[in-house]
């Protein structure tokens, strides 16, 4: 009978994380991950087979934790009224995490090199959209509001440009105020 297994898959996507955030994701090698893990590189194997599916895994898991992140928040929020928008702007209210913006660039990288990852990150943002016109009542306004948000978050993410705090919640107030906006159908003509 052999040992039971204790190495956490969660950890080692950890690690990977940390590797990414230090060294980008192009850089990411499976020893590095195992060395940052203090597991041996095997064992990185084991789980993930080669350093593509890692990187995978790490932006699979960024996507899962967004959607459950964004789930939570619109469950707490007192109307149902635009609630996938409502619910993203809640969320946007805190700056990104200092820890995580090089996470965010490297697996950027990712997203940008790989046509897979891309396809998936395309999917993601199509079922955001989706959702997003679908539970609006003005749909207009709150692509719109989404599509300032998601400038934002790039700046900030990216760490290309900080708002100062005060500036920063007047952005995401207007941003919610564009929610609700109805764009002239004939400003596009």
């Amino acid at each position: 009978m052999g040992r039971k297994r204790v190495i956490d898959q969660q950890a080692i996507l950890d690690a990977g994380e940390a590797v990414v955030a230090r060294l980008g994701a192009a850089s990411l090698t499976l020893d590095a991950v195992a060395a940052e893990a203090d597991i041996s590189k095997a064992s990185v194997i084991y789980d993930f087979k080669t350093k593509q599916n890692l990187i995978e895994a790490i932006v699979e898991r960024a996507f899962r934790r967004d959607r459950e992140h964004h789930a939570a928040v619109e469950a707490d929020l007192a109307s149902s009224n635009s609630l996938a928008i409502r619910g993203r702007i809640k969320v946007a209210e805190e700056p990104p995490p200092e820890h995580f913006k090089p996470v965010a660039l490297g697996l950027s990288m990712a997203l940008t090199l790989d046509p897979a990852l891309r396809a998936r990150m395309q999917k993601s943002q199509a079922e955001t959209i989706s959702r997003i016109i679908e539970t609006a009542s003005s749909p207009r306004g709150a692509l719109l509001a989404y599509l300032a948000l998601e400038g934002l978050k790039f700046l900030e993410y990216l760490d290309f440009h900080h708002f100062a705090s005060s500036d920063r919640s007047r952005i995401i107030s207007e941003i919610d105020w564009l929610v609700t906006a109805t764009p002239d159908d004939k400003a596009g003509s």
